[in-house]
C-alpha cells in the first residue's frame, strides 16, 4: 500500500472510466474515508447521496447540461449538440456518482451575518477537506476520481432531481470507476510561488 505522500502525489483527476462496476464495499470505504475528515466543531456538516442507478444518473446529468448551457448563454456562448452529449456522457457513464451536499446542523448559530457568514465558512472547509479523504482513499483503492463542481452552478436542479431537502446545499459532484486513463503530472506552483514566511510577499524560499 503506497505512504500519504506518495498518494498525494501520483493521485489523479481521471474523467474516464472502465465499464467494470464498483464493488460496493469500497464505495463503502471512501466514503468512512471522508467521514474521518476534521470539521469545525465536529459537526461533520456534510452529506453524500451515492448514485449508481443509471436512470437516475442520466436524470440529473440531462438535468445539469441543460442549466449548463442556459448559463452559457447568459454570456452570448452557444453550446452545440457535440459538446452537449461530451457533457453528458461525463456524469451520465460514470459507474458511480457521489454528490457531496453541505448542512449547516451542528454548526454554530449566530443573529449577525457576520459570523453566520464564517460559520459556514467553516463548514465549506469541512466539507472540502472530506472529499480529498475520499479522493485519496479512491486512489490507493485503485479507483480513479474526479470532483467537479458543476453542481454549485445549478442547485436548484440538482435538489429537484435528487429530492434533497431545502436546508441541504448539493456542491460538487464526484465521479468513481475504475481508471481508463492515465493523465500526466499537471503543472503545480512551486513554494516560493505560494507561500510566504511572515508577512505577505515575503517568499518562503
Amino acid at each position: 500500500m503506497p505512504d500519504l505522500l506518495d498518494a498525494i502525489q501520483k493521485r489523479r483527476s481521471i474523467r474516464k472510466y472502465q465499464k467494470h462496476e464498483v464493488p460496493k464495499e469500497l464505495v463503502e470505504a471512501v466514503l468512512a474515508a471522508a467521514g474521518w475528515a476534521p470539521s469545525a466543531h465536529n459537526a461533520q456538516p456534510w452529506r453524500f447521496i451515492i448514485l449508481a442507478d443509471s436512470s437516475v444518473k442520466r436524470k440529473l446529468a440531462l438535468a445539469m447540461v441543460g442549466a449548463w448551457a442556459a448559463d452559457m448563454a447568459y454570456d452570448s456562448v452557444t453550446i452545440d449538440e457535440q459538446k452537449r452529449a461530451a457533457k453528458f456522457e461525463r456524469f451520465a457513464n460514470a459507474p458511480v456518482l457521489i454528490l457531496a451536499c453541505l448542512t449547516m446542523e451542528g454548526m454554530q448559530k449566530f443573529s449577525d451575518k457576520k459570523r453566520q457568514k464564517c460559520e459556514r465558512d467553516l463548514a465549506m472547509q469541512s466539507l472540502g477537506a472530506a472529499i480529498e479523504n475520499l479522493l485519496l482513499t479512491a486512489h490507493i483503492k485503485g479507483l480513479g476520481a474526479c470532483w467537479f463542481c458543476a453542481p454549485s452552478f445549478c442547485k436548484d436542479k440538482v435538489k429537484k432531481v435528487l429530492k434533497i431537502p431545502a436546508e441541504i446545499e448539493p456542491q460538487a459532484l464526484v465521479a468513481l470507476g475504475y481508471p481508463a486513463e492515465s493523465p500526466p503530472i499537471p503543472a503545480k506552483k512551486t513554494l516560493g510561488e505560494c507561500c510566504f514566511l511572515n508577512t505577505w510577499g515575503n517568499k518562503l524560499v
